[in-house]
């Protein structure tokens, strides 16, 4: 293409975003499909012109109308203290303000506004607007190169538009008025429901994770396609991305690195279950108490301790899937250990340590199982996890003293707290992961799942079981670490996604093929289908 027609086009798009944002990134998009503009030049005239015109918003509100909003109102000494506590919460909460404007029609004009008339900080303002349009952009010009053009429907109508604008406007007032009502509400609302979002440890994961995926979005673009982090772990189905088998995995260490790894079987569904699993504990292999999990499983979902034939039995009833049985590692610690070597490297590296801490209630003599639950701070956010898991126990009183443990799955959805565990992190026990990592087939990064008895042996590099190692799809769950910030958290997550489409990218240069997107989306429909008739994890 002419450079200059090029520029006049870059130059057309900047413009246009100061007067339809979403217009000038779907025209944008969809001229670099067609060939009439080049992507890279699209993709930055949008962004620049969509960031540089959210801050000439906020800055005019800042700059000159907050000085009249000073004149008309702040003379009054009862208005001047409204504003001030509404300062207060926006600048607390402006940037959950700023995250909804983005997405809600007609809203990113008056809460802009807003901000710039309560001061936030334009630095601030500036560092959180930024990359909110980047995704924007970036989604949209993903959509539209990977679809075409027909995704701008997605916009909605203009009387959609119109409705949202309304909403936005309605939104502004409020947030302008919060400091007079939002201290009267915030003392009515103590219930444990409305605490879990004010914490974002217990936000749904579709909340939690929008930002994570519009990261994958990022990075789906960057290395150009969805399923890179397939090749990450070639040796793994799908990389451990999704539908891989546990016991698969296992099998692998217990080939390569038996002393680390903890006893395994397979129970087939078609098989006589009772009996196998009767034959393992008369020959010695396994003992009860024993794990068993289905061998497909996502988030401890299906995770059960059976103490008895009868357990085992009733779990087998239940669950129409293949059945891991793995001897009962008692610990009593646990621990998520995230690991990661590029291919051309001669050693990998302990990126994160996750320390599982595993929730206990103690019995007065008088409260039930419910009501220790219930008056536990932090336990009564999830009382409905707990409370399901002890339904037939909820009425029961335990004794003075007596400990209950509210979980015994070490995953973040199943009720157990996760806090960073770097500060175990050692030469030896990275030298040990690295070793045993790379007595794998084609492995470079996951997450493995252990459980020990002493810190001095684990910092030396052995005492530890391996539970699981689960490969592209998991977390370094250290984000979970309420001492952290919510950015902090999405920093660590945003690094770990980062290491995994770099691998996989890696692997593909190598000569590594990516499952297909119709694979992927083939195992989770399979997932979700078979996982129905997971019993309610221990």
């Amino acid at each position: 293409m002419n450079p200059w027609l090029e520029s006049a086009g870059g130059m057309g798009l900047f413009l246009l975003t100061f007067l339809s944002e979403d217009s000038a990134t779907l025209t944008g998009a969809t001229l670099a499909s067609l060939g009439k503009l080049g992507w890279g030049t699209a993709f930055l005239s949008c962004f620049l012109g969509i960031w540089l015109g959210d801050l000439g918003l906020f800055l005019l509100a800042r700059n000159f109308g907050r000085p009249l909003l000073d004149r008309l109102w702040l003379g009054k000494s009862a208005t001047a203290q409204k504003v001030e506590q509404s300062e207060a919460w926006f600048a607390r909460f402006g940037l959950w303000a700023l995250v909804l404007c983005r997405v809600v029609p007609g809203s990113r004009l008056p809460t802009f506004v807003t901000a710039g008339l309560l001061r936030m900080p334009m630095g601030k303002f500036a560092a959180i607007t930024g990359p909110l349009a980047l995704l924007w952009v970036g989604l949209v010009f993903l959509l539209v190169r990977q679809f075409g053009a027909a995704v701008g429907m997605f916009a909605g109508s203009s009387q959609g538009a119109l409705a949202g604008t309304v909403v936005a406007i309605t939104f502004a007032l409020l947030l302008l008025s919060a400091g007079h009502w939002l201290p009267a509400l915030r003392r009515r609302l103590r219930a444990p429901t409305v605490q879990r979002w004010v914490q974002w440890e217990f936000w749904p994961s579709w909340l939690f994770y929008l930002p994570v995926g519009a990261n994958y979005l990022r990075l789906a673009i960057k290395y150009r396609g969805f399923n890179v982090p397939t090749c990450a772990n070639p040796g793994m189905f799908t990389g451990g991305l999704i539908g891989e088998s546990k016991f698969a995995t296992l099998r692998d260490l217990e080939r390569t690195s038996p002393e680390w790894t903890a006893k395994s079987f397979l129970l087939d569904e078609r098989g006589e279950r009772v009996g196998e699993l009767n034959a393992l504990v008369a020959s010695g292999r396994l003992a009860f108490p024993l794990v068993l999990k289905p061998d497909v499983a996502q988030r401890g979902s299906g995770f059960k301790i059976a103490r008895s034939t009868a357990d085992a039995a009733a779990y087998f009833a239940a669950v129409d899937v293949p059945v891991v049985a793995q001897e009962y590692i008692r610990g009593p610690h646990e621990l998520g250990i995230f690991y990661y070597r590029f291919p051309h490297e001669r050693a990998g590296r302990i990126f994160a340590i996750t320390e599982k801490i595993f929730p206990v209630v103690f019995g007065d003599g008088r409260r039930t199982v419910e009501e220790l639950i219930l008056a536990d701070a932090r336990a009564a956010l999830l009382a409905d996890v707990y409370l399901a898991r002890f339904a037939r126990q909820r009425d029961r009183v335990p004794a003075f003293g007596e400990a209950l443990r509210l979980v015994e799955a070490g995953n973040h959805a199943q009720g157990c707290i996760f806090l960073d565990g770097m500060h175990l992190w050692s030469v030896e026990l990275e030298a040990r992961i690295d070793e045993i990592s790379q007595g794998l087939p084609d492995f470079y990064i996951g997450r493995y799942d252990v459980r020990f008895e002493f810190v001095e042996a684990l910092q030396g590099g052995h005492g530890f079981s391996i539970l699981e190692l689960n490969g592209a799809a998991s977390e370094a769950t250290s984000a979970y670490d309420t001492r952290k910030s919510l950015t902090d958290a999405y920093r660590l997550l945003f690094q770990q996604w980062e290491l995994v489409f770099a691998i996989g990218a890696a692997n593909r240069r190598a000569g590594h093929r990516a499952d297909s997107l119709e694979t992927l989306w083939s195992e989770l429909r399979r997932y979700k289908r078979r996982s129905v008739c997971h019993p309610i994890a221990d």
